[in-house]
């Protein structure tokens, strides 16, 4: 017979209310447990969200919500809070194509508040839902939960700023777990190690100033004098304090998140305060499972695993991932040129750089959770004579746009951007594919932008960007590669020049990037029905080899494939090359169409949007067809 579990009578967040300590206690457990049980096959965010599961109960025990807001950062951390608002029956569905999101999302669900996946936004968020309260004269509650990391973001800071201008309701909740995707750096980490400010100290303080204030005008000279008493003193036993005192903000003393009567008290004290609150809870990433807290890293983002050993579960034999292979023709670059600066968002492991972090540590850059700040120190170090070589996933550089086109490409400076994760990403979802990087890169003046079709493009490409110099863009997918051998001395890349790699007379495929395998696969297939496709790699997607466009004008139709949005994107660059020549060629363009492509696994999600060689081969025999009626 099966055990009964409290999870299994928890249907929405109001039959937490009526459960004891002891009860939540069992259900915390139970929570962990089942994260473990679905993560362990399905993958995910395993370390953060665990380590969250009091907070979150904690949470849900004491608001209202739909009505009262529950907002997280980023999301790697909501799997308790998608269990306790009705999803326990969905969650082996987690991250699955069809099934639900690892991450919040507001069509899935009425308790999500908005569409978490990038960092440092969860404050802005909440201060516009805190002044829509005060504008609409309601009452709701309104509490972000953002981790240590996160808060270090820009976005979060300025957020900060007007929360405690504004004195807007709300609870910040901040997980301190000391712990990022990759090491926490930059003062505030130390400064959270310090903070102790109490919520009755602020209260008394202020009430002492409003006695004083209606003391007429010897009362007013008593505040001037009490001010600065009051910071020197501040400054003098609680200097530690003084970034969210002096932004209006009152802190709690850290707090054990793993205590949940604890949590629940204090939070219970911020909400009744009417103002905003940082409240700072401490806990631990993988608490509950002992192979995520030894290795956090890991079990961040991690695939399906075994349970009792937490390790991967055996994959095929597969090529090197393009992340690596990067990571490696880097080292093997920066040996040759000192100059050379790799610079990163949090993202150590994720983008291939721990070897290099490991070899050149002087010449190796994080800056945390902060990609404006990454691209805008990248510009600085090029202006002072070095090489900087900025790698982020591609959705993640959405965030410093301005600061590729106005700090690094207006100046004509020597950066070079390596955009990982570009097209389909998998499981993440929406917020994590990388559909928008070749519009955002393309458009930008004396930007060149390049996609290797393989490995052993991937690293020629990152050598002729270093040796151009300029402002470079270098985009390749997540995952293995193709298992071409890498040059041990790469090339310079002829700028424009594609690569011409099957003749045909019937259809021109101009491939980018990962598209060109499935380019040629489909050229087979088309072969088998009579259709002779001719297939190039592009290689460039800035500038385009006009040459070859041309020459696909000799075909019956034009066909371009990439893996990112056709607006704005290559294919529409190709239509503006055939504009400018004033040739007038049917042009048929496959990619992601003006929808965000949800999760699962990136060969289901491949091949729901036609981009795999059956469809880009149906597509093209599709439109030959409609040419003949």
């Amino acid at each position: 017979m099966d055990e009964v579990r409290i999870l299994d009578a928890v249907r929405s967040p109001a039959d937490l209310k009526v459960l004891t300590d002891e009860e939540l206690a069992i259900l915390a457990r139970e929570i962990r447990e089942e994260i473990v049980a679905i993560t362990a096959r399905n993958g995910g965010h395993v370390a953060s969200s665990l380590g969250a599961v009091e907070i979150i109960l904690a949470a849900h025990c004491l608001l209202d919500a739909p009505k009262d807001k529950l907002v997280f950062d980023v999301g790697h951390q909501a799997y308790a809070h998608k269990l306790v608002t009705g999803r326990l029956g969905d969650f082996d569905t987690l991250r699955s194509y069809g099934g639900i999101s690892g991450f919040p999302r507001p069509a899935e669900s009425p308790y999500d508040v908005h569409p978490s996946g990038h960092a440092s936004d969860s404050l802005s968020v909440a201060t516009g839902l805190a002044k829509a309260r005060v504008l609409s004269g309601t009452d709701e509650k309104i509490v972000a939960v953002i981790g240590d990391a996160a808060l270090s973001g820009g976005m979060a800071f300025e957020a900060l700023n007007y929360m405690g201008a504004e004195q807007l309701p709300l609870v910040v909740i901040l997980n301190d777990n000391e712990r990022s995707i990759s090491r926490n750096v930059g003062a505030l980490m130390k400064h959270l190690g310090f903070m102790r400010t109490t919520a009755e100290y602020r209260d008394a303080r202020d009430a002492f100033q409003d006695l004083l204030e209606s003391s007429a005008p010897f009362g007013h000279s008593l505040v001037r004098f009490g001010k600065n008493v009051k910071e020197s003193i501040k400054q003098m036993v609680i200097p530690h304090t003084m970034m969210f005192e002096q932004l209006g903000i009152v802190c709690t003393a850290p707090i054990d998140g793993h205590n949940l009567p604890a949590i629940r008290e204090t939070l219970e004290v911020c909400l009744a305060m009417d103002a905003p609150v940082l409240m700072h809870v401490v806990t631990r990433k993988g608490a509950g499972y002992e192979p995520a807290v030894r290795d956090p890293e890991r079990f961040h983002g991690v695939g399906p695993y075994d349970i009792e050993t937490g390790k991967d579960l055996p994959k095929p034999p597969a090529p090197p991932s393009y992340t690596s292979v990067f990571g490696d023709a880097l080292v093997r670059e920066a040996r040759a040129d000192e100059r050379i600066v790799a610079i990163t968002a949090a993202m150590e492991g994720g983008t291939g750089l721990k070897p290099f972090a490991a070899e050149f540590p002087d010449r190796f850059v994080d800056v945390g959770i902060a990609e404006e700040q990454a691209v805008g120190m990248a510009s600085g170090l090029a202006i002072g004579g070095k090489k900087p070589v900025v790698a982020v996933y591609s959705t993640f550089m959405q965030r410093a746009i301005d600061q590729m086109i106005i700090n690094c490409s207006l100046p004509d400076l020597d950066v070079v951007f390596a955009l990982d994760r570009a097209g389909i990403v998998g499981e993440d979802g929406p917020t994590h594919h990388g559909m928008f990087d070749l519009v955002y890169s393309r458009m930008i003046p004396n930007m060149r932008v390049i996609a290797p079709a393989d490995e052993a493009e991937l690293a020629s490409a990152l050598h002729t960007a270093l040796a151009l110099g300029g402002p470079f863009t270098i985009r390749y997918p997540r995952g293995a590669a193709e298992g071409v051998a890498v040059p041990d001395e790469p090339r310079v890349l002829p700028v424009g020049e594609s690569r011409l790699l099957r003749q045909g007379d019937d259809v021109a495929i101009l491939a980018f990037g990962s598209m060109v395998a499935r380019s040629l696969e489909a050229a087979e297939l088309l072969a088998a029905r009579g259709i002779e496709a001719r297939v190039v790699d592009m290689r460039w997607v800035k500038p385009m080899d006009e040459q070859a466009i041309r020459d696909a004008c000799d075909t019956r139709l034009i066909v371009t494939v990439e893996a990112g949005v056709i607006a704005g994107g290559a294919g529409e660059g190709v239509c503006g090359y055939l504009a400018e020549m004033g040739l007038d060629s049917p042009v048929r363009m496959l990619g992601v169409p003006d929808v965000f492509v949800p999760q699962g696994k990136a060969s289901l999600l491949v091949e729901d949007l036609g981009l795999h060689a059956e469809g880009i081969a149906d597509a093209i025999l599709e439109t030959l067809a409609e040419q003949v009626a």
